[in-house]
């Protein structure tokens, strides 16, 4: 176990134990995993096997990744990071630091705790797991490991958005020989009890319901994690995930002994309350929405009336422009019905709602995807998991009830450098909601009657 913060200027263990009310048990933190036995630590050795495995090495150097310096840009190439990663990064022809990469970077590979304020879309996932994954490199373990003994841990609040960073995590470590298991709800527990006991894990990636699954059944320890991550720190806390959270915390190593690294989209005074509780001597960066918003993604508000707007959806489906489009809507049912419409006019359609099975949610992603579907509707809960290259168009067919819901929304296109279009259908009914959210961006929306062919 990496206990390399010891020597960081952090307080003693004993001293930071007492003084974390939300901490009282952290199961002998990490040095005590290096020193005794797994037996009287109230665990079956039979289920704790042992694997030995070792790294593999491909023929490539980092010279055959080329990369000009621009100033006012950071290259991967500028943070020395192990060669397993950089060849990973050149396979996803990542080139420079988005915003919050170049202002995080920097402090996390040098082992501070962070709290990062910033949007999907914003590359905050590359980020988080970038750290965590050249730490593992670096610090590789040499002792004695046994299953279900994860080094980093990240709670997200979907499933689709747990996927997803499972999904970036494994094509980071391509190369990395490091094991990424995804933990979440509406998949078969065996299934994932499997993966967590076919080598070693290191780094789990899960929903907070599955994984105190995991702990209560004791195939998942959490005392020797080096790293915590808490993506979506603010849906988490809004669908009431927390009190489960802080029973995750509780069982992971005080602070001195792990890397904490939170994200929101918001720096509310509960998520500051928590960040300071779990959280040792944080940097502290923000990433505006505005600046999410308004650099790759065009938006348009469409004055309608209720009764235009479906006509107008229709319509906008066959404009050619338009080949890859996500429809949000607020309620289930909404989500729903609109599906029925759409799909009764002729259109293949994609439903993503939280009503939904699992198996059948990752089935229309994967079509999706594919190209198989170009039209996916869904409820934002599902949405904010949705990471999809050449999303061509966002429509909010509602109006979000909260102005954050917005810039969420339409971060589903625009990313990654590519250029989007987000358009809302605005009714009598809606309207009154389109100032919160100019409030929020910082600036006005466009805000137009449709042309004629969106109305015939």
């Amino acid at each position: 176990m990496n206990t390399r913060k010891l020597h960081d200027g952090k307080k003693d263990k004993n001293a930071t134990e007492a003084e974390q009310g939300d901490q009282p048990n952290s199961n002998s933190g990490a040095e005590s995993k290096l020193e005794s036995k797994p037996s009287g630590r109230s665990r079956q050795k039979n289920s704790r096997r042992r694997s030995n495995r070792k790294p593999t090495k491909e023929a490539w150097d980092v010279s055959q990744f080329d990369v000009p310096a621009l100033d006012g840009k950071l290259r991967f190439h500028d943070l020395n990071l192990r060669d397993e990663l950089m060849h990973a990064i050149y396979d996803l022809e990542y080139q420079y630091c988005s915003p919050i990469q170049a202002k995080i970077l920097p402090h996390t590979l040098k082992g501070l705790d962070a709290i990062g304020k910033a949007q999907t879309g914003t590359g905050k996932t590359a980020a988080y797991l970038i750290t965590i994954i050249e730490d593992l490199l670096r610090h590789p373990i040499e002792e004695e490991r046994y299953h279900g003994d994860p080094r980093a841990l990240i709670i997200a609040p979907t499933r689709e958005l747990v996927m997803q960073i499972a999904e970036d995590a494994k094509a980071l470590c391509k190369y990395a020989n490091l094991h990424v298991v995804a933990l979440f709800g509406g998949m078969e527990y065996h299934k994932q009890h499997k993966q967590m006991q076919s080598q070693f894990v290191d780094i789990v990636v899960a929903t907070p319901g599955r994984l105190i699954d995991f702990m209560t059944r004791k195939d998942l320890y959490l005392d020797v994690v080096e790293a915590l991550v808490l993506d979506e720190a603010d849906r988490m806390l809004d669908m009431g995930f927390m009190p489960q959270v802080k029973r995750i915390v509780r069982a992971l190593p005080t602070t001195e002994f792990r890397q904490t690294q939170l994200f929101s989209a918001t720096f509310t005074q509960d998520i500051l309350n928590l960040a300071s509780r779990w959280t040792h001597d944080p940097v502290s960066i923000e990433i505006e929405p505005e600046q999410v918003a308004t650099d790759t993604i065009q938006q348009i508000v469409y004055m309608v009336s209720n009764e235009e707007k479906f006509k107008v959806l229709l319509n906008l489906f066959r404009q050619p422009e338009v080949t890859r489009v996500i429809i949000f809507t607020n309620r289930r049912d909404q989500t729903q019905t609109l599906y029925d419409k759409i799909r009764k006019a002729g259109f293949n359609a994609g439903l993503l709602s939280g009503e939904i099975s699992q198996q059948k949610r990752t089935r229309t992603l994967a079509d999706f995807k594919s190209g198989k579907i170009s039209i996916l509707i869904a409820t934002d809960v599902v949405g904010r998991g949705i990471h999809i290259a050449d999303i061509s168009h966002i429509i909010n067919y509602n109006l979000p009830d909260e102005p954050d819901d917005y810039v969420h929304r339409i971060g589903r296109t625009g990313r990654a450098g590519a250029t989007g279009i987000a358009i809302t259908l605005a009714c009598e009914f809606e309207s009154f909601q389109i100032p919160a959210i100019e409030k929020l961006l910082g600036h006005k929306l466009k805000c137009v009657l449709p042309p004629e062919e969106l109305l015939k």
